[in-house]
């Protein structure tokens, strides 16, 4: 446990702690352009003890994001290439036979680690997928019919190319429902593809962040105590209901065939009231739940194939139902 911290909880001042997450952002743009709404997305992520999926066209700073991410935090950071012959074993860990002693081992996997980035696990088949499930819920890994608990904090960030992409296998909605959001990456404007080149033809180097000026501005500590406060911030009965009128209002929407689960509402539930502390208020708004609710329900949701075929997407079908479904007062 941090020094930082006891029994009675984290000693660390909130303010302070929301001034090293919110430092997060600065440090990440030393060296991403342009992605500061996928850099709140991993923070809140963090806030709520929650995984991310990223997903984007290959080329625009997904993995540099993760890893700038983890440089700019003091934990532990594994990165595993999700391939098409990566066994679970790979990511997990396994039992290995020691001929000195003549007895089995156990060999942990990269798994064991704070931030597991997860590099287009979208190509790896189910099975391999299926590795995380257990890790991602649960928090501990299970060999051999013996559970070993996960390092805290634990987040799983994984990143994947759209689903139209050759050599990839669409993630069950079992295993889409357990990362909190999904943030898309999108293409940068053209200003920030020319600060991207301007920084590359300056001597910057994405493999070498700490060349780039990317120090720590945030602690386990800091994070700890952040998320006590998280937990103090209030939630109105009118906010809650809110929530579940949205989510219902999924799984009655003519355009889709799965809609949220209650795990969904539990989640924007979460991710709103880690947005409402983040932007320095102790209550949520519904403005907290419209914000979030883009990328906190987006991968909870399935179409129908008509109307993928007329061009509905999950974010459209969503933004339809928040400006249809009743605000409170």
């Amino acid at each position: 446990m941090d020094p930082t911290t006891d029994n009675a909880g984290p000693t660390t001042d909130p303010r302070s702690s929301r001034a090293s997450l919110e430092a997060l952002r600065a440090e990440i743009a030393k060296a991403v352009v342009g992605q500061d709404p996928t850099v709140t997305g991993l923070v809140v992520a963090l806030l709520c003890r929650g995984h991310v999926l990223l997903e984007g066209v290959p080329g625009v700073a997904k993995t540099l994001l993760v890893r700038a991410l983890a440089a700019s935090l003091e934990l532990d950071t594994k990165r595993v290439q999700f391939t098409p012959d990566l066994m679970p074993s790979d990511v997990t860990g396994s039992l290995v036979y020691d001929t000195h002693t003549s007895r089995f081992s156990f060999q942990p996997g990269p798994a064991f680690t704070n931030l597991l980035l997860a590099d287009e696990i979208n190509r790896t088949p189910p099975k391999t997928q299926s590795s995380l499930l257990e890790a991602m819920e649960e928090r501990q890994i299970t060999v051999d019919g013996t559970p070993r608990p996960l390092p805290e904090p634990f987040m799983v960030v994984a990143t994947q190319n759209p689903v139209e992409y050759e050599g990839t296998y669409p993630l069950p909605e079992a295993q889409l429902d357990r990362f909190l959001v999904k943030l898309n990456v999108p293409l940068p404007t053209r200003q920030d593809e020319i600060d991207v080149l301007t920084r590359h033809a300056s001597g910057f180097n994405p493999r070498d962040l700490h060349a780039a000026g990317i120090r720590p501005v945030a602690t386990a500590a800091d994070l700890e105590a952040a998320r006590a406060a998280v937990a103090k911030t209030s939630i109105s009965p009118e906010i809650t209901a809110y929530v579940v009128d949205i989510c219902r209002a999924t799984r009655e929407s003519p355009s889709l065939t799965l809609g949220v689960s209650p795990r969904g509402a539990t989640a924007l539930l979460a991710t709103a009231r880690a947005w409402a502390w983040l932007t320095g208020r102790d209550y949520v708004i519904p403005d907290d739940v419209k914000a979030l609710a883009l990328p906190t329900l987006r991968h909870r949701v399935q179409l129908r194939p008509e109307a993928e075929m007329e061009g509905v997407t999950p974010d459209s079908v969503i933004n339809a139902l928040l400006t249809h479904v009743p605000v409170p007062r």
